[in-house]
């Protein structure tokens, strides 16, 4: 049996008593963790795919420590330039071990407190609230063209020249 979660932004294949690096989590060294995201689950074949995740499908898992990844150098340079950067980085990693993966968790209470919400709403009186129409802002008149009268040049009239 195996399950694909989403844990911390990252999917990972997961199956029971595996040890997995995450990115840190907020949790103190050996307290146990559940992860709801739980994308697809197969067990022994069957194969269940949520839309996008599976409701009522948990993961569990216990923290065993907190450390410091192997570390990263990055080094940028440009030929010619003179140019040439190097940085190194350490990720802060959690390491995880998968205790057990749950089909259908215990989603009872969860729904009891969703129908108790809803019955509240419903008994609840509905206030209405007047609603202003918005004003329509009217178009700013448009200028027309004052056109000017073109004074008429005289025709300047080609004498001919007797020889």
């Amino acid at each position: 049996m195996y399950a694909i979660v989403d844990i911390a932004g990252k999917q990972f294949k997961i199956e029971k008593d595996q040890q997995i690096f995450v990115h840190r989590l907020e949790a103190k060294e050996g307290s146990e963790v559940d992860f709801d995201q739980v994308l697809l689950v197969d067990n022994s074949g069957k194969v269940n795919v949520g839309a996008p995740v599976i409701k009522g499908a948990k993961v569990t898992a216990k923290v065993l420590e907190h450390l410091k990844g192997d570390k990263v150098i990055v080094f940028k340079k440009k030929r010619r330039k003179g140019y040439r950067v190097k940085n190194g980085h350490r990720q802060y990693l959690t390491k995880l071990e998968i205790l057990k993966i749950d089909e259908k968790a215990s989603v009872a209470k969860k729904t009891a407190v969703k129908k108790e919400a809803k019955l509240a709403d419903k008994k609840a009186p509905v206030k209405k609230t007047a609603v202003k129409k918005p004003v329509a802002k009217k178009a700013p008149a448009k200028k027309t063209a004052v056109k000017k009268p073109v004074a008429k040049k005289a025709s300047a009239k080609k004498t001919a020249v007797k020889s």
